[in-house]
């Protein structure tokens, strides 16, 4: 089931134009939050179950899973970019929310 979160980003993606099929699923099985397959882009929104929790510092580390996903799908071809949660919790609005994710779209083109 898509999260809160999930369905922010898609609609923002949505918003600035970024037409893309909402929970993907891949020929070899694999499940993308949002995606262009044709042109193998997929975005995935990383809420705090993707993170190692971490008692020193406030360095946040992907767990292993999400280790594995993200190169199994480079290996496959696809362009992968990711959206953690504390990224998009800081932006204040739609205006910066829209900005945020074009930003991320341009440098992984």
């Amino acid at each position: 089931k898509p999260s809160k979160l999930q369905r922010e980003v898609a609609t923002a993606l949505t918003r600035i134009g970024w037409v893309h099929i909402f929970e993907f699923v891949t020929r070899e099985g694999l499940s993308l939050d949002m995606a262009q397959p044709d042109a193998k882009t997929a975005i995935e929104v990383d809420g705090p179950t993707h993170f190692l929790k971490c008692t020193k510092g406030t360095q946040r580390v992907e767990n292993g899973r999400t280790k594995f996903k993200s190169r199994l799908l480079r290996q496959l071809g696809w362009t992968l970019i990711r959206i953690p949660y504390f990224d998009w919790d800081a932006l204040n609005d739609a205006v910066a929310q829209d900005s945020y994710l074009q930003s991320k779209i341009r440098s992984n083109a």
